[in-house]
């Protein structure tokens, strides 16, 4: 099972970002997917999650009304679009495959439920 994240970079505040992340050798829609972020010397924090459909998503508080996630079965993809970035959005993101297909009630510190996890990619926030 690979799960490769990209489209990280540069980008000023109020700016935005799509990343993506496609996965192989993996039953896509059977996950729920999960982006993670890890700013340094800080611990990993839950950004977004999105149910095996799609129907259903789930925001961590900080990124609310400015990043959306979004999936494309077909193509064994999750989204999420990062819009009006801020320099505390600057972290290596992460991207997971959540064995539970529904969204959990809670994901404070789900990463360690987490089956999958890509390599990170780096956004950075210039103030």
């Amino acid at each position: 099972v690979q799960l490769q994240a990209s489209g990280g970079g540069l980008v000023q505040a109020g700016g935005s970002l799509r990343l993506s992340c496609a996965a192989s050798e993996l039953t896509f829609s059977r996950y729920a997917m999960v982006w993670f972020r890890q700013a340094p010397g800080k611990e990993r924090e839950f950004v977004a999650a999105i149910s095996w459909n799609g129907g259903s998503t789930y925001y961590a508080d900080s990124v609310k009304g400015r990043f959306t996630i979004s999936r494309d079965n077909a193509k064994n993809t999750v989204y999420l679009q990062m819009n009006s970035l801020k320099p505390e959005d600057t972290a290596v993101y992460y991207c997971a495959a959540d064995p539970s297909p529904w969204l959990r009630t809670q994901y404070g510190r789900s990463w360690s439920l987490m089956d999958y996890w890509g390599k990170g990619t780096l956004v950075t926030v210039s103030s």
